[in-house]
């Protein structure tokens, strides 16, 4: 049987290193085995109708560079963390958009907390966000939740985020990591020297202030889980699985990039309940929502693929979503030892992939008959 090609759309995050080439080494290992062959490329391979892809050669350990025509299907691999690399990609979506993708782009922090306001049944699951604009109105947010975290709309991985917290009537504690993710010394300041080292920050409309939720555990580490959904090979949503993140001493955001570790979920959810029946409910809730998340971001965007859903639970035991990820790694399986979910967290995208291919034929051959 001839096998099929899927293209994995990537970036260059130095003159000729690719983002994630671990994961697609893995992917196309995996591929082999369903019968895919993995073509790995970023927009600046292209030239005219043909493109430079890299295709990774198991007997020889090594990857193989050559011009091809385009795959059929494209897996959009590509973490927008520059306006130009958001640019470029955009170009190459509406140059080559008789293509099939196996999923669309969303939106920016701002705007994705407006869509998803809009549903009656997401929104109790979101913290309370505004749009930063003046210190003053920020100060206005903080008094009124007492903790409230600040965070560029497009950033990733942490970067550039802010935790504000008033602990009495004239202290504050600020917390974060600048925009290489390195962790800032807490700073305790009265209202009046905070405002002035906020304003030394240079915040703008691009960030967004949002509702703190504790998470801190008794250590005094932050803690939050990541729930992975994705298509199966029917083309439907299936949650692969959810683990639980601890971030480092000191650190505002339990990223594993940042010095986060991982844990099941299990575990993690024993540390605060001590029922049984609690936590198999927050896991039940947890796994509602991802479904409701998943369907709702459909309707709103299109076709996707897969969504990493980053999920607080408050100490009464209540959900919320802090962020949602088009484009999630699976790492934090692998790290926690559930090799077999990380291996299906793998394997989704190419067997839907797959079944996206037979959608594709049966409709082609429908109009020929």
């Amino acid at each position: 049987m001839a096998q099929e090609r899927l293209g994995v759309l990537a970036i260059y995050i130095s003159k000729s290193r690719l983002e994630e080439l671990a994961y697609f080494k893995r992917l196309s290992k995996e591929g082999q085995k369903l019968g895919v062959q993995v073509e790995v490329f970023t927009p600046s391979d292209v030239q005219g109708n043909s493109v430079r892809t890299l295709t990774y050669d198991s007997e020889r350990g090594r990857w193989l560079r050559k011009s091809t025509s385009f795959p059929p299907i494209i897996y959009d691999r590509c973490r927008y963390k520059a306006a130009a690399n958001y640019q470029m990609l955009k170009a190459f979506r509406n140059r080559h958009s008789k293509l099939i993708y196996l999923s669309k782009p969303l939106a920016n922090k701002w705007a994705m907390h407006q869509i998803l306001s809009q549903s009656a049944t997401i929104r109790p699951y979101l913290p309370a966000t505004v749009r930063f604009s003046t210190v003053q109105e920020l100060m206005k947010f903080l008094k009124k939740y007492k903790l409230i975290y600040v965070k560029p709309k497009n950033g990733t991985g942490g970067r550039g985020i802010l935790r504000i917290e008033q602990l009495s009537r004239d202290l504050y504690l600020l917390q974060g990591r600048n925009q290489s993710r390195s962790i800032i010394a807490p700073f305790r300041a009265n209202e009046s020297q905070l405002s002035i080292k906020l304003h030394t920050l240079n915040l703008s409309p691009d960030y967004v202030v949002q509702q703190g939720i504790h998470l801190t555990l008794s250590d005094g580490r932050v803690h939050d889980y990541r729930l992975l959904i994705q298509k199966n090979g029917q083309g439907e949503w299936e949650v692969t699985g959810c683990a639980g993140r601890i971030g480092p001493h000191r650190s505002i955001t339990s990223n594993l990039h940042g010095g986060g570790i991982a844990i099941t979920q299990d575990r993690l959810l024993g540390f605060r309940f001590n029922s049984s029946a609690k936590i198999e409910d927050i896991k039940e809730e947890m796994n509602n929502f991802a479904y409701k998340l998943a369907d709702y971001l459909e309707v709103k965007f299109g076709k996707l693929c897969e969504l990493g859903m980053d999920i607080a639970v408050d100490p009464k035991g209540n959900v919320w979503l802090l962020e949602v990820n088009p484009k999630p790694s699976r790492e934090v399986f692998r790290r926690i030892g559930q090799n077999s979910t990380y291996q299906k967290a793998v394997t989704r995208p190419l067997e839907y992939a797959l079944w996206m291919l037979k959608q594709k034929n049966k409709s082609t051959d429908e109009m020929i008959d």
